[in-house]
C-alpha cells in the first residue's frame, strides 16, 4: 500500500515528453526482457571463451566384492575384497577445425545483436510514447474548444432569458439556445472522455498503476515555425548508419556467414590432450595386504595421452549442415534487405505526412481565423437580433470544426517533423 501510495503521488505532477520516455524505458516490460537477453548473451559468450581452457576433474571410489571368485592359483574360492581409488585428470582440446574460434566470434556478434535489439526496443517505446503524448495534447486542445463553446452558449442562454423576461425574446428562441447548450455540453463530455482514454493509453505504456492524477505538460506551440524538410533519400542514408534495427540485422548476417565457416570445420580433424594421476588400495580376505599408506604410495601412477579424430564419412551430415548454414545466410540477407526497405518506406511515409500536415496547418490557420471572425460577427448580429439561432449555430459549428482541424494539423506536423529528426538520430522532444 505504501509503494502504491508513493507511485500515485509521483503521478500527481505534470510530465513532459522526456520524462515520459525515460520512465517508460526504465519500467517497460519489453525493454526489461531485452535487457535480460543481453545478460544471457554475455553468459553464453563467457562460456564460449572458457571452452578453450582445460577441464579438470577429480574422483574417488570405494568398492566391495562378496562371494566366489577366481584366485591367483586359478581356483575358485569364497573371498571378500575391497578397493579404494583416487584420481585426478585433465583434458584440453588443442584443435577442432577452428569451430571454437568461430563460436567465440559468433558469441560476440550475438551479444552485439542483443544490444542493438535492446536499443530498438527503446526506440519503439520512444516513438509510441511520443505518439500517445501528441494525442493527449490534441485532445486537450479539443476539450478547450468545447469548454469555450459551453461558456459562450451559457452566456447566450442567460442573455435570452433576460430578453425573455423583458418581453424581447420568445420561448422558442430560449428553447433552441438551451438545445444548443446541451449539444455543446455533450461535445465537452465526449472530448473529456477522449482525453481520459488517451491519458490511460499513455499510463499503460509507462506501466503506471492508474491514470489517476496523471497529466502532461502542454508545450508552448500556439504557432509553429515550418521548416524546410530534407529529402527522404538523405534521411534514409543517415538512418542506415544509426538505426538499431538495421544494425541488428547486419550483425545477424555476419553471424550467419561465420556459421558457414564453423560448419566447414567439421571436415577437419580434432586433436585433444589428456593426462592424470591416480592411486588405489586393495585388500582380499585370506591374503595379507600391505598397509594403506604403503599401497597408496606404491600404486601411484600417471598418464598422458593424445587423441586425434579424423572425420571420414559422417552420413552427409556435415555437407547438409553447410548447405543449411548457407540457406540461413541467404535468408538473413533477404531479411536485411527487407528491413532496409521497410525503413525507407517509414521515412517516406513520415516525410509525405509532414508535407501534407504542413499544408494542412497553413490552410487550417487561415480557415480557423476566418471562421473565428465570422463567428464573432454572427454572434454580434445574433445578440442584436439581426441573425437567427440557426445562423448562429451554423457559424459556431464551422468555427469549432476549423479549430479542431487546426489543432489536429498542428500536432500532426509537430509529430511528423520530430519523427523525421528521430530517424536522423535526434531525441524525441517538443
Amino acid at each position: 500500500m505504501l509503494l502504491l501510495s508513493l507511485a500515485v503521488k509521483a503521478q500527481e505532477r505534470e510530465w513532459n515528453l522526456q520524462q515520459c520516455i525515460e520512465y517508460a524505458i526504465e519500467n517497460n516490460i519489453s525493454v526489461k526482457q531485452s535487457e535480460i537477453s543481453v545478460e544471457q548473451k554475455e553468459i553464453a559468450l563467457n562460456n564460449s571463451i572458457n571452452s578453450r581452457l582445460p577441464g579438470v576433474s577429480a574422483g574417488a571410489g570405494q568398492n566391495f566384492s562378496f562371494g566366489r571368485g577366481l584366485t591367483a592359483d586359478n581356483t575358485y574360492a569364497n573371498t571378500n575384497t575391497t578397493s579404494t581409488s583416487f584420481s585426478i585428470g585433465a583434458d584440453m582440446t588443442v584443435f577442432n577445425g577452428f569451430r571454437t574460434k568461430y563460436e567465440i566470434a559468433r558469441g560476440r556478434l550475438d551479444l552485439e545483436t542483443a544490444t542493438s535489439e535492446l536499443e530498438k526496443a527503446k526506440d519503439d517505446i520512444r516513438v509510441a510514447v511520443a505518439q500517445a503524448y501528441v494525442q493527449i495534447l490534441y485532445n486537450m486542445e479539443i476539450l478547450d474548444v468545447a469548454a469555450n463553446q459551453v461558456s459562450i452558449d451559457e452566456m447566450q442562454v442567460n442573455r435570452i432569458e433576460s430578453l425573455l423576461a423583458n418581453g424581447k425574446a420568445s420561448q422558442v428562441e430560449l428553447s433552441a439556445q438551451k438545445a444548443t447548450l446541451a449539444q455543446s455540453r455533450l461535445s465537452q463530455v465526449q472530448a473529456a472522455n477522449n482525453l481520459s482514454l488517451s491519458l490511460l493509453e499513455l499510463t499503460q505504456l509507462l506501466e503506471l498503476p492508474s491514470p489517476e492524477g496523471f497529466n502532461v505538460q502542454r508545450p508552448a506551440i500556439d504557432r509553429l515555425q515550418t521548416q524546410l524538410l530534407p529529402s527522404p533519400e538523405l534521411i534514409y542514408e543517415e538512418a542506415l548508419g544509426i538505426k538499431a534495427s538495421v544494425k541488428a540485422e547486419e550483425l545477424k548476417l555476419e553471424n550467419a556467414r561465420l556459421g558457414i565457416e564453423q560448419a566447414k570445420g567439421a571436415y577437419l580433424p580434432t586433436l585433444s590432450l589428456n593426462g592424470g594421476l591416480g592411486t588405489n588400495y586393495y585388500t582380499s580376505s585370506g591374503f595379507e595386504s600391505n598397509p594403506f599408506l604403503s599401497q597408496m604410495k606404491n600404486n601411484f601412477s600417471q598418464y598422458l595421452g593424445m587423441n586425434l579424430s579424423i572425420p571420414i564419412f559422417s552420413r552427409y551430415q556435415t555437407r547438409n549442415q553447410i548447405r543449411s548454414s548457407r540457406l540461413s545466410y541467404d535468408s538473413q540477407a533477404l531479411q536485411l534487405d527487407l528491413t532496409k526497405k521497410n525503413l525507407f518506406k517509414e521515412i517516406q511515409q513520415a516525410y509525405y505526412n509532414a508535407l501534407a500536415s504542413e499544408e494542412k496547418y497553413r490552410s487550417s490557420e487561415q480557415a480557423e481565423q476566418s471562421a473565428r471572425d465570422a463567428f464573432e460577427q454572427v454572434t454580434a448580429k445574433f445578440e442584436n437580433g439581426k441573425a437567427s439561432i440557426t445562423e448562429y449555430n451554423e457559424s459556431k459549428g464551422r468555427y469549432v470544426s476549423a479549430a479542431s482541424d487546426l489543432a489536429q494539423a498542428r500536432y500532426q506536423y509537430l509529430y511528423q517533423t520530430r519523427l523525421l529528426d528521430f530517424y536522423r538520430g535526434a531525441e524525441m522532444a517538443f
